[in-house]
């Protein structure tokens, strides 16, 4: 599925790609809704409701992950709150041995998320998996998220890669037909981001289950200590 010998930079997409989507849909469409209702003594049926509709009206815009945004919209301590279930967080099967294998090669690897920085660090202290990346980057610095043209524009400027030579990993299609838009030459999704949620039937992307689907590295990519 993936010619690794015409890649030379790898983007990855954190949650729904190395980490399991179900931490944060817990959150939003449980926890929250449930923390949100016990403070105002309101049903919970009806919390939901009025929160999902709050949050898809930010749906595609850097309001729909700011942690901060929310906070204040809402009056509740997001980031608190997840801190509250973060022993949910985990790691997607076979993405540590795929990071190692990345680390290992001459590849440049850059985590790029629309996670907000609160969010990010929690997650990052909760896996461990920083070490794994030469960049980590936050669409938040940018102000602007990966669904827009101006994040590819600025990631580019401060770390350069080749779009045509570059494989980018995400779960969302809408990010993933940005990076198109950008020109990104390989695009790759993830078919089943939650685990506790069936897997999709159909991608408009080229899509894995797991990364062991594309492992292991060929050896002739690979050297004995990071370049």
């Amino acid at each position: 599925m993936i010619n690794w010998h015409t890649i030379d930079t790898v983007l990855l997409d954190m949650d729904g790609t190395l980490l399991d989507l179900h931490y944060d849909n817990h959150f939003w469409l449980e926890h929250l809704p449930r923390r949100y209702a016990d403070k105002h003594q309101r049903p919970l049926d009806e919390v939901k409701t009025e929160l999902l509709a709050q949050i898809m009206s930010q749906k595609g815009h850097l309001n729909w992950y700011c942690l901060e945004y929310w906070s204040q919209r809402l009056d509740m301590d997001i980031i608190a709150l997840k801190h509250e279930i973060k022993h949910m967080i985990a790691i997607r099967p076979h993405v540590e041995e795929f990071l190692r294998q990345l680390r290992h090669s001459h590849h440049q690897v850059i985590l790029v998320t629309n996670a907000h920085r609160a969010g990010l660090e929690l997650k990052l202290a909760q896996t461990g998996l920083e070490p794994w990346f030469d960049q980590v980057v936050a669409s938040h610095d940018y102000q602007a998220p990966k669904e827009q043209q101006q994040f590819w524009q600025q990631l580019q400027q401060q770390h350069p890669f080749d779009p045509a030579k570059t494989l980018f990993i995400d779960d969302s299609p809408s990010v993933l037909s940005s990076a198109q838009q950008y020109g990104i030459k390989h695009l790759l999704t993830l078919l089943q981001p939650d685990s506790q949620q069936a897997a999709r039937a159909k991608s408009e992307f080229p899509g894995i289950l797991h990364f062991d689907e594309i492992m292991p590295l060929p050896t002739s990519t690979v050297t004995t200590s990071h370049e």
